[in-house]
């Protein structure tokens, strides 16, 4: 792949920013055109057209793969007639093509293009509901088909949002973009119990109306996408779409360029791409949001059978399927804030992991309402709160565009491995306190802070190397690692 005249945009600016960051200490708010006032009003335009909408994508995302839980309470099982492991198999079966195709997300999204790629796959997948299918093995192969599309979607979303923001603007988009998802993982439970009063309307029994009302609303989000998400920024210039002045979209890319110098693709190549592969801080961010995201799929298909099993009604375990999300949401955000206003990241999914630690025993292994109550909120908001921090710790540490592609592929992947072994290690056979899963959570907890300590470690030496003139990372002369 080559570069195209429109593709490199002022290049003789970018190249001497680029300089610039190597000789020189630089503030990434100092800029020779607009004030702080002026950058500020133009990244919140940025980040209604990109996080807004790619959030809300990412909502209806949620709500599609986390519904089952509500319909296995409102009549799916019998209806299906699910015995033993299946209803197990069922949640399972859309996770080995999601982490299968991972890997294709980000290039797909550049070769065919953030606002045809994000809101074509989603359209696909919200018409394809699974309310009208009589046997689980249909069941099974609609989700092993909304897999598939899935998998790409939450990759690329990351990569592009990375290829926007500068290190220290990112955990904070990256925390919004997720609650908006937790607000959907929130409020699933409570649409679902309002759909349950569709029982029978249309010859369609209460589950099956949850898969089809959904699936038309996701359609529908995907729709309003396709006119209002941006391209990449090297893009944006020449696109049709094109929602700022050349100045501002100048300024967006002098910012990029000051902070880490990637703002232009290099040419594609298969070997380099794959290559990155080698880098062994991919594969530990990676196993550190598989800790997480283990847990958080957990929560999300079994916290409403783990309330049915406290004694709670049909109704009421939906209800309150809710709750411990909006805490979730605020520990998000929160912490976020935190992480990038002192530029930390390896301290805050620390705390949050530590909070799931606190959660879990409570949630499995304690007997009252009261304790187990306090368990699923704690576990809730720690394990939803670190999707956010492990993605900013991911993307302040890769240099390269197609670098950054791969290694959102990869993190994303095994964070999708998460979903799988949740949904295998929280087995229906095991309710209501579901011990091999909770103690599997509460190991994988505790992996998340040895390997933040081993790269904080690791990081702290070659950030040394790099002060003394001994290293380059990334091929960028001064850059450093964030812990």
């Amino acid at each position: 792949m080559t570069h195209t005249d429109n593709e490199k945009v002022n290049s003789n600016a970018l190249v001497e920013a680029v300089e610039t960051q190597k000789s020189t200490p630089h503030n990434i708010d100092d800029d020779p055109v607009y004030s702080y006032k002026e950058q500020r009003k133009i990244i919140r335009r940025v980040d209604f057209r990109l996080i807004l909408m790619l959030g809300f994508l990412h909502c209806v995302c949620l709500i599609d793969r986390g519904n089952l839980g509500g319909a296995a309470v409102t009549g799916m099982i019998e209806e299906l007639h699910l015995v033993g492991n299946q209803y197990n198999e069922i949640a399972v079966s859309f996770f080995p093509p999601y982490i299968c195709l991972q890997i294709f997300g980000p290039i797909l999204v550049r070769k065919i293009g953030p606002i045809n790629y994000l809101s074509g796959v989603c359209f696909i997948w919200g018409a394809l509901s699974a309310g009208f299918v009589n046997k689980w093995e249909q069941m099974v192969g609609i989700r092993v088909i909304i897999g598939g599309l899935e998998a790409g979607f939450f990759p690329a979303s990351v990569y592009l949002i990375s290829t926007w923001y500068t290190r220290y603007d990112i955990q904070q988009r990256y925390a919004i973009f997720y609650l908006l998802g937790c607000v959907a993982a929130a409020f699933t439970g409570i649409l679902s119990y309002g759909l349950t009063f569709m029982n029978g309307l249309g010859g369609l029994t209460a589950w099956r109306w949850i898969f089809v009302i959904q699936g038309l609303l996701t359609s529908v989000i995907a729709v309003i996408g396709w006119f209002v998400l941006i391209d990449f920024p090297d893009r944006m210039k020449t696109s049709k779409r094109n929602f700022l002045s050349d100045s501002e979209y100048d300024f967006i890319m002098r910012r990029i360029e000051k902070d880490r110098a990637d703002v232009i693709l290099e040419p594609f190549s298969l070997k380099k791409y794959l290559g990155a592969g080698l880098d062994i801080n991919i594969w530990a961010f990676g196993f550190i949001y598989f800790s997480s995201t283990t847990t958080a799929y957990a929560i999300s298909f079994f916290l409403p059978t783990i309330y049915e099993g406290m004694g709670f009604s049909r109704g009421a375990s939906l209800c309150l399927y809710a709750p411990p999300y909006a805490a979730a949401g605020i520990l998000m955000v929160v912490t976020s804030r935190i992480g990038d206003k002192y530029h930390i990241r390896g301290p805050i999914i620390i705390f949050n992991a530590l909070v799931t630690i606190t959660g879990l025993p409570l949630l499995g292994f304690t007997k009252g309402i009261a304790p187990r109550m306090v368990g699923a909120f704690l576990t809730t908001m720690g394990c939803n709160a670190n999707i956010p921090a492990s993605m900013a710790y991911q993307a302040n540490n890769i240099r390269g565009q197609w670098k950054r592609a791969f290694a959102s592929a990869v993190f994303v992947g095994l964070g999708a491995s998460g979903g799988m072994t949740g949904s295998l290690v929280f087995r229906t056979q095991d309710a209501p306190n579901y011990h091999p899963g909770v103690l599997t959570s509460l190991g994988l907890s505790v992996l998340a802070i040895v390997l933040v300590l081993l790269l904080s470690l690791r990081f702290y030496i070659l950030n040394k190397k790099v002060a003394r003139g001994e290293l380059v990372i990334g091929n960028l002369p001064g850059f450093k690692y964030t812990y």
